[in-house]
This record gives structure tokens, C-alpha cells and sequence, in this order.
């Protein structure tokens, strides 16, 4: 899984533009199940178990990244942008990017510290005051490489450092489609439904409509989510934790789980002594919150991987919280079928 991991964090997929992602998959799991693209892009999979089961539930991860859609190119050849998804614009200055369908290179760029006011020096720049720098000599010549519509990407490299720590772009919401692999490729105990979603950045978008189309009884949103574990960070703020398994929600900012579900997944990790975590913020939100809705109603949960700097080009998991999750989210969804 860490193969996958690697992998699949490499490969360019802002919001509504899963293509790339979505064809790997394909090639990851069409030995192994029945697959169909829908008209937004959403890759919905049967996995034959070997048993049938007696509730049909579907397990979700979303494909898209965080990124950039190019709005204009300047006379001098700059690229004026728009966020796709929730950035911090502190972590863009300076940063390197990838941009169009060449996936030529550029840095984001900023009005040098030496130009900056006094007074001013202290303070964020605004994403409008920013560009993306590629090179270009005028409009003319950036033409032939970008257009408007294009997407950007944060370029960085996959890194493994520390014990057991892995540093990338998208890994929200790449490792939770490594573990939905995984479970496509282990023969499942009983007949599984999974989706691997577009524009979760955006809205939730895809998985409403994969919902509607599989109309489970019983839904897991695997996903990443915010760990605080750094220093300057209460106690009581943290999230979770690097390191101490992966981590369910009794509530977010788009989805209050039932109770029922959540006790039972803390039951299972114990029974099983999978490493497990509560999430201990209401904070964010993922698919759940479409999901849950769909039809006459989703009876569902979210099992997600610790990360830090989430929404980052330096987004950081533990490796064995990911391994911890999928045994978690097999545990639970051989449970919720039977």
C-alpha cells in the first residue's frame, strides 16, 4: 500500500480533473471488479465477495486535490489564478507548481521583501496579489504552453522521513483510495460497493451523486483529516494524533454521526485491537455529509488518516495509521454487510 501511496499522491487531480487518477485506479483494480464511469467522473466499483451480502454498503474515497485554475495570463506573460478548494494562502509564496497539460514548470509569485513597506512586512499577501510565474517572456509566448481553464498543482516530491513518516501533495484523499485498492484486491468476506469520488474539494459534489446510484444501506467515508500534534497546539486542539491509529468522528461540520455506528466501530478496533483514535474537535467535513443524505438516508460513518499540514504541497501521515485504517474500515464494512 505505501507503493500505491507513493504513486498516487504523484499524479496531478485538482477538482474536475480526476482523469489521471481515475485511469490509474482502473488499471489497479479491473482485474478484480466491475467498474463504470458516470457522467461526472465518479469510478464506481462491485467487488464480488464471497458471500453475498445481507446489506449492501459502499465505502467512498474522493479523488480530487487541492489546486489552482489559471482566470488570465498578463501582457508580460504572468498567470492570474483561482483556488480550487480550501487553501491557506501562507503556503503558497515561493511554492513551485505544475501547470496546464504539459505540466509546465512555475513558482507562485510575490513582491520581493526588499520592495515591501515597513509597516506592511508583517502582514499576508492576498491570493489576487499573487501569480504564477512561468517563464514567459509576454502574453504571446504563455499562450502557446496555458489558457484560461487550465489547472495548477503544487509540485512536490514524495518523501519518506523520520519513522514511518511520509511527506507529499494530495495525500488527502490519495491514501484513502490506496486503502479502497486494497480492499478491491483482498477478496472481500462479502459482496462490496466502493466509490471513488470527484469534487469532494469543492462541495461534495460527486459522491452525492455515487451515492444516489448505488443506494447503500451503509456507507464509510475514507478520508484524511487534520491533525493538530504540533508544537504551539493545546491538548484539547490537537484533532488527532500522528501515530495512534486511524481516527472516527462523532461529528463534523457536515455530517453528526449516529451513535449507534460509532460505538460500534470503537467496539470493533478494540475486539480486534486495531489502533484507533476519536477525532476530539468538531472540525471540517468529507463525503459523509452527502453521502448520509442520499435517497431516503445513509446510515454513515468516516474513518479517516491523521495528516498534518492538510491542503499543503507538505501534507504529512504515518505510514502505520493508513495500515491501521484499512484494517478498521475492512473490520467495519465486513460487519455493516453481515
Amino acid at each position: 500500500m505505501l507503493k500505491l501511496i507513493k504513486e498516487l499522491s504523484a499524479i496531478p487531480g485538482i477538482s474536475g480533473r480526476e482523469n489521471q487518477v481515475r485511469d490509474f485506479i482502473i488499471e489497479q483494480i479491473k482485474d478484480y471488479a466491475e467498474y463504470k464511469v458516470d457522467p461526472l467522473g465518479n469510478l464506481i466499483v462491485f467487488r464480488k465477495g464471497r458471500k453475498p451480502a445481507n446489506h449492501k454498503v459502499m465505502i467512498d474515497a474522493h479523488m480530487d486535490e487541492v489546486g489552482f485554475i489559471i482566470t488570465d495570463i498578463t501582457s508580460e506573460g504572468f498567470l492570474h489564478f483561482a483556488k480550487v478548494g480550501g487553501i491557506n494562502t501562507a503556503v503558497l509564496a515561493g511554492r513551485r507548481v505544475k501547470v496546464g497539460s504539459k505540466g509546465i514548470n512555475g513558482v507562485f509569485g510575490i513582491k520581493p521583501i526588499h520592495l515591501v513597506d515597513k509597516e506592511d512586512e508583517t502582514n499576508l499577501p492576498a491570493a489576487d496579489e499573487l501569480y504564477i510565474d512561468i517563464g514567459a517572456s509576454n502574453k504571446e509566448e504563455a499562450f502557446k504552453y496555458v489558457q484560461p481553464g487550465d489547472s495548477a498543482w503544487f509540485s512536490s516530491e514524495t518523501v519518506e522521513f523520520g519513522n514511518g513518516f511520509i511527506k507529499s501533495k494530495a495525500l488527502d484523499d490519495r491514501a484513502g483510495c490506496a486503502i479502497l485498492i486494497k480492499m478491491i484486491q483482498n477478496e472481500p468476506e462479502y459482496d462490496m460497493w466502493f466509490s471513488f469520488s470527484v469534487q469532494e474539494e469543492i462541495g461534495l459534489r460527486g459522491a452525492a451523486a455515487s451515492a444516489f446510484t448505488i443506494a447503500p444501506e451503509y456507507a464509510i467515508a475514507v478520508e484524511t483529516t487534520t491533525a493538530a500534534d504540533i508544537p504551539g497546539v493545546k491538548d484539547d486542539k490537537r484533532v488527532c494524533i500522528l501515530g495512534s491509529g486511524g481516527t472516527v468522528s462523532f461529528m463534523d461540520r457536515s455530517t453528526l454521526y449516529g451513535k449507534e455506528l460509532f460505538d460500534r466501530a470503537l467496539e470493533l478496533a478494540k475486539g480486534k485491537n486495531i489502533p484507533c483514535q476519536v477525532k476530539m474537535l468538531v472540525a471540517g467535513g468529507n463525503n459523509a455529509g452527502a453521502i448520509h443524505k442520499s435517497r431516503g438516508g445513509v446510515k454513515t460513518l468516516s474513518v479517516s488518516i491523521p495528516c498534518r499540514y492538510l491542503h499543503s504541497p507538505a501534507c504529512v501521515i504515518k505510514y502505520e495509521d493508513a495500515e491501521s485504517s484499512l484494517a478498521l474500515v475492512s473490520a467495519l464494512a465486513e460487519d455493516f454487510a453481515k
